[in-house]
């Protein structure tokens, strides 16, 4: 795959009914619609407890257009795993199998059937929607959340350790593709999983997504958030392909440009209020110290 997607050339079927149970200004509901646009009507999806079981809703009034199995919280990509035996017994190696979930089904109670998966070398697609927080339960912490933020389960300070690196964690297993990716970039999301589709053996992409609700912030705003995040050198957009990694898209744009303050990215959402100036200075530099590495 060498063209990029624009708004031009994108599929135009849709693959989630219009009516969904998606909070007004989800990243959730973006980023699922165009995902699915790219993983085609051949596709199995396997859904923890999540946003998206609320989302799509259940049956008979889901608002997906793929079967979908609802799993338990742990067993994400155990039972993708079941699913992908179910289809060589049929001798069907065409129907793609994505398992998508949040990042507490990911970096925290469904990481160790993930990790499993991962060192089998299933062939299935991974797909985590990194909210920051198990949004659907209260907002309370997960494994993502970032260090300073506060939570319903976070000290007045907010949470006291740094995020999870979990694409590092699941590129770690030697996995042949693994890319991030953000709700306010959606097409760079459509290319990564196409070419996602077209590599054997497990995949991986963490995809950033703004939450309104969890964050603090105006629905109008996610996409703008979404951006400064990756403006700012906070979220980094990049692939990791056989073991070479690159930036992709805005992230490597970046390169070539000097980086918003931080400040910009955390004044915009209430959950930050917390972070005293002294933590913010230290942000900064951890920030400038990583695109150094990257531009040197």
């Amino acid at each position: 795959m060498t063209d990029k997607t624009t708004i031009l050339n994108l599929p135009e079927e849709e693959l989630v009914h219009p009516g969904n149970r998606a909070c007004s200004g989800c990243g959730l509901g973006l980023i699922y619609r165009v995902g699915l646009k790219a993983l085609g009507k051949n596709t199995i999806l396997v859904v923890p407890p999540s946003c998206l079981t609320v989302l799509q809703g259940l049956y008979p009034i889901a608002s997906t257009r793929l079967p979908c199995l609802n799993v338990t919280f742990a067993s994400t990509a155990a039972a993708a795993t079941g699913v992908l035996g179910a289809l060589r017994a049929q001798k069907n190696d065409q129907t793609i199998v994505a398992a998508w979930a949040g990042d507490g089904g990911t970096s925290d109670i469904g990481i160790q059937s993930l990790s499993g998966a991962c060192e089998r070398g299933e062939n299935l697609i991974f797909i985590c929607y990194d909210n920051e927080a198990y949004m659907n339960t209260g907002v309370q912490r997960s494994g993502t959340t970032p260090q300073g933020v506060l939570t319903t389960t976070t000290p007045i300070k907010g949470k006291l350790q740094v995020k999870k690196d979990v694409p590092a964690i699941i590129a770690a297993h030697g996995l042949d593709y693994v890319a991030t990716a953000s709700a306010s970039y959606p097409l760079d999301l459509f290319d990564k999983i196409s070419k996602a589709k077209t590599i054997p053996g497990p995949k991986y992409i963490h995809v950033h997504t703004p939450c309104p609700a969890g964050w603090g912030f105006e629905p109008r705003y996610s996409i703008k958030i979404g951006r400064l995040a990756v403006e700012t050198g906070l979220f980094d957009l990049y692939e990791i392909e056989y073991s070479k990694q690159r930036l992709t898209n805005a992230s490597e744009k970046l390169l070539k440009k000097k980086l918003k303050p931080v400040t910009e990215y955390f004044k915009t959402q209430s959950r930050f209020r917390a972070l005293k100036k002294d933590k913010i200075e230290e942000v900064q530099r951890q920030v400038d110290a990583k695109w150094e590495g990257y531009r040197s």
